[in-house]
């Protein structure tokens, strides 16, 4: 799920928040490559003593944005039903994966070269998985699902097929897709396929 940063106060808030501005503005023009710490400082017009003292490396830097993320205030969808929570949830995924500068698809595929940023991120869809399991409670408190749903099962069948056919085969946006992944997950669940079988049952 899209990640959004709040902005607190403060003077090393302000720095915190320049620098990862900066951060970002880097990695979507110029990519995981081309993310050093003193185009960074310059960017965020901070000395580079105080990048390099407080983030390290640029591998702490892309931590330390994908951790700020999950400070923010975001919520997921609450459209009413569960096909519409999901479709809602599909459509900001996609909103975020092809918006330019390509910022998200950059994090992720960071992730694979930094180890300090690969744990950033875990951290960071763990935090998002657990919001949003509330689409799947709200889900089997309306009658939609089986009491014992597996929340995670289901949230990644809905959102899988943006990720395969943004990151993995690279198509085009295809404004139809969210909807139709989050139908067929909906369906799929509401007839049992995520239901864990009660204790004791093999």
């Amino acid at each position: 799920m899209p990640p959004t940063r709040r902005r607190p106060g403060g003077r090393t808030a302000r720095i915190r928040t320049q620098v990862l501005d900066a951060v970002l503005a880097e990695l979507g023009e110029h990519g995981y490559d081309g993310l050093t710490m003193d185009a960074v400082a310059a960017r965020a017009g901070v000395h580079r003593a105080t990048v390099y003292r407080r983030w390290g490396d640029v591998g702490g830097l892309l931590a330390d944005v994908l951790d700020a993320a999950s400070d923010d205030d975001w919520q997921p969808p609450d459209t009413g039903s569960l096909e519409g929570d999901l479709a809602a949830l599909n459509h900001e995924i996609q909103a975020a994966m092809t918006a330019q500068p390509p910022i998200m698809a950059a994090l992720i595929a960071a992730s694979f070269r930094s180890e300090k940023a690969d744990h950033a991120q875990r951290r960071l869809w763990e935090d998002r998985y657990a919001r949003c399991e509330d689409i799947v409670g709200r889900a089997v408190q309306r009658g939609e699902l089986p009491p014992r749903t597996d929340a995670r099962r289901l949230l990644i069948a809905a959102t899988a097929p943006l990720y395969h056919h943004l990151v993995l085969l690279r198509t085009p946006s295809d404004p139809d897709l969210p909807g139709q992944a989050a139908r067929t997950a909906a369906l799929a669940a509401s007839a049992g396929a995520f239901a864990e079988p009660p204790a004791g049952d093999t």
